[in-house]
């Protein structure tokens, strides 16, 4: 009589090989949701940053701060000064600190398919470059 204690080669092939065709199905699919929630943390946090502008500003005569004045203030927390989800976040102002721009731009392709910012009409837009920005959509509001 035959003992059969373990798997043949070629059973073993065939579970190697389904597992590779799962594996090329699902890594693209959550590459794509990784992009979609760093994209909308991005937004979360350009929108953290606008409140903390009115903040800032009703508290300093109508100026706006950086994101160094924003930290030292306590209206948001040190992580906006580096990568948060893929994107750095940026605060740019006008010599006279009257006028801001808010920026979240993704590290790499990899972290996010579009870059967004802000103004001071507290609107969140698509960056304004056309390959950081959904086909035709640069410069619009996100919805």
């Amino acid at each position: 009589m035959k003992n059969n204690d373990g798997f043949s080669l070629l059973e073993l092939l065939i579970v190697v090989a389904i597992i590779l065709i799962i594996a090329t199905i699902a890594i693209p699919s959550l590459l794509r949701s990784r992009q979609a929630a760093n994209e909308s943390a991005a937004v979360a946090n350009l929108r953290n940053l606008n409140s903390a502008e009115v903040g800032y500003s009703s508290s300093h005569a109508g100026v706006y701060g950086s994101i160094g004045d924003l930290v030292s203030a306590g209206l948001i927390d040190n992580r906006y000064q580096g990568v948060m989800s893929g994107y750095l976040m940026t605060v740019e102002l006008s010599t006279n600190a009257l006028d801001y721009t808010a920026a979240a731009t993704a590290r790499a392709l990899t972290d996010g398919r579009f870059d967004y910012y802000s103004i001071p009409d507290y609107v969140i837009r698509y960056s304004t470059v056309a390959a950081r920005a959904p086909s035709a959509l640069s410069g619009q509001p996100v919805r």
